[in-house]
């Protein structure tokens, strides 16, 4: 029988991520939007969309690493003080943190600004591309470190305003705007979205400090505060650019080969959507960060492993039938982008192996962080960024994007394997029993299901078939989950809800 604590944090999770999911999901359909009305106005064979995903992508994977580690600093420390009593102390950490990221975040965007002409070189990217990305990092860094503090109260509705709805819809508005005003080009769209970082930035400043304000008493910081941050964020900056260039080292290789070929694009799509399959994995992690830190610091483990064991098969769960429709109906997928998008089919199913065992894994990277092991987390990176970056090397100029995504789904094999061990060794906690396995009966179901109306749709008309076989194989995915992938407790649960909203439809 689960203890009440386990029941009550796995509530709190579960709130949370309901939350992260909702925001996550616009941001998800809101980033399609903007990438299909990238592609669809710029217009075919154009290689705009390869330009504006690279240069922008360059401003977030900087940005993370500008922010030197004091997003996850901000999570810990806040989360830890609010375990202790000491709520109070949070808004002068939160306030050091974010001086330690704007001004390395405003050194880095100086230089890229000063070299945008050598930069831009190597990416066949325009001089005023590159310095609007470069303005666009130093609020990436801040926006998130601000978040950083609100997560670390167990707080995702301000990452939901901020971020997941707040910078991705105001990228498109911003971008409009920005097209009717001034001209339709790739320096006018990546200067939106700095803008739109902007916007995200102030909105998260807004509700760190409307929520850090209910503590009755602001506490100074600890005498050698700064110094704390710094040595916890030290190995974060270089680790938190890896993490990011994880995902497009590949990209850019390809990118320094093809430069305006319009299979950057494809492949740019591909990856883009590979990428959605993180979509619950990242609501999960971010609302189960704080619970990490403050269970560890006052050593609950038990405690800490039922939850990562819970999260990790939630995660696992929620994802599942994403997966099957990118699988199953590839070429659909990426047609939204533009009719000739679905040369990417064979690239996107390599590219989802590699993120189906991130997925698979659950927040292993995250429990490294908080609980203080930043050395090996950057281990991790750095010896996953040389393996994708040699792969890649070695693979693009005979296989092209084939190659590519073979280096990017390798590579995430290698690290997710990697940071499983390194859990273990240090926290002795996994995330697997007898319950993850059972996901496999659901899962079957589920594909049974999209295999077969996908047989019966599939033809030119393939938006009908993309929503006819993700709606049916979802119905029948969640159904027998429903039935065969809960935990006895979870059913409990469930029977209970249903019996109170039965009860109070009959009164």
């Amino acid at each position: 029988m689960e203890k009440p604590e386990a029941s009550r944090d796995q509530a709190t999770i579960l709130a949370g991520t309901g939350q992260n999911v909702a925001g996550l999901a616009v941001f998800v359909v809101a980033s399609f939007a903007m990438n299909i009305l990238i592609a669809r106005s710029f217009g075919k064979g154009s290689p705009a969309f390869g330009q504006i995903t690279v240069a922008t992508q360059l401003a977030f994977v900087v940005g993370a690493a500008t922010r030197f580690g004091m997003d996850m600093a901000a999570v810990r420390r806040v989360a830890i003080e609010v375990g202790k009593g000491e709520g109070g102390r949070s808004r002068a950490i939160v306030r050091i943190a974010v001086t330690i990221a704007l001004v390395a975040s405003v050194v880095v965007a100086l230089a890229a600004f000063l070299a945008a002409g050598p930069i831009g070189s190597l990416f066949a990217a325009s001089r005023n591309t590159v310095r609007a990305a470069a303005v666009a990092l130093v609020f990436v860094a801040l926006a998130q470190v601000y978040l950083g503090g609100s997560r670390g109260l167990k707080i995702m509705r301000h990452t939901l305003y901020s971020y997941w709805i707040g910078q991705s819809i105001g990228w498109i508005v911003l971008t409009l705007v920005a097209w009717a005003v001034f001209d339709q080009t790739v320096p006018v769209t990546v200067a939106a979205y700095a803008a739109s970082w902007v916007l995200a930035t102030g909105i998260a400043w807004f509700f760190w400090r409307k929520e850090s304000g209910r503590f009755p008493q602001e506490l100074p910081a600890e005498p050698h505060e700064a110094g704390a941050l710094i040595r916890y964020g030290a190995p974060r900056a270089p680790a938190a650019l890896l993490s990011q260039a994880l995902f497009y080292t590949d990209l850019f290789v390809l990118s320094a080969k093809l430069k305006a070929d319009p299979a950057l694009s494809v492949y740019s799509a591909a990856v883009r959507v590979s990428q959605a399959l993180v979509l619950f994995l990242t609501a999960v992690s971010y609302m189960f960060s704080p619970f990490v830190a403050d269970l560890h610091e006052r050593d609950e483990r038990e405690r800490l492993n039922e939850l990562f064991k819970s999260v990790t098969r939630w995660t696992l769960a929620l994802t599942v039938p994403l997966l099957l429709l990118f699988v199953i109906t590839p070429s659909s997928v990426l047609r939204l982008f533009g009719s000739d998008y679905d040369a990417g089919a064979s690239w996107l199913r390599i590219l989802l192996i590699g993120q189906t065992v991130n997925v698979s894994v659950g927040a292993a990277g995250f429990i490294l962080i908080m609980v203080g092991k930043t050395t090996w987390d950057l281990a991790v990176y750095a010896s996953s960024f040389v393996l994708d970056l040699v792969i890649a090397i070695l693979l693009v100029p005979h296989l092209g994007p084939k190659g590519a995504a073979i280096a990017q789904a390798t590579t995430l094999v290698f690290s997710n394997a990697l940071r499983l061990y390194l859990v273990w060794r240090f926290v002795r906690i996994q995330p697997y029993d007898r319950f993850y396995a059972r996901l496999l009966i659901p899962a079957v179901i589920g594909a049974a299901a999209m295999l077969g109306v996908h047989a019966w749709l599939a033809g030119p008309r393939w938006a009908v078939d993309l929503l006819g076989t993700g709606a049916a194989g979802g119905i029948v995915y969640y159904t027998a989950f429903l039935l065969f992938g809960l935990t006895p407790a979870e059913k409990g649960a469930v029977l209970r809800v249903l019996n109170r909203g039965t009860a109070g439809g009959r009164t």
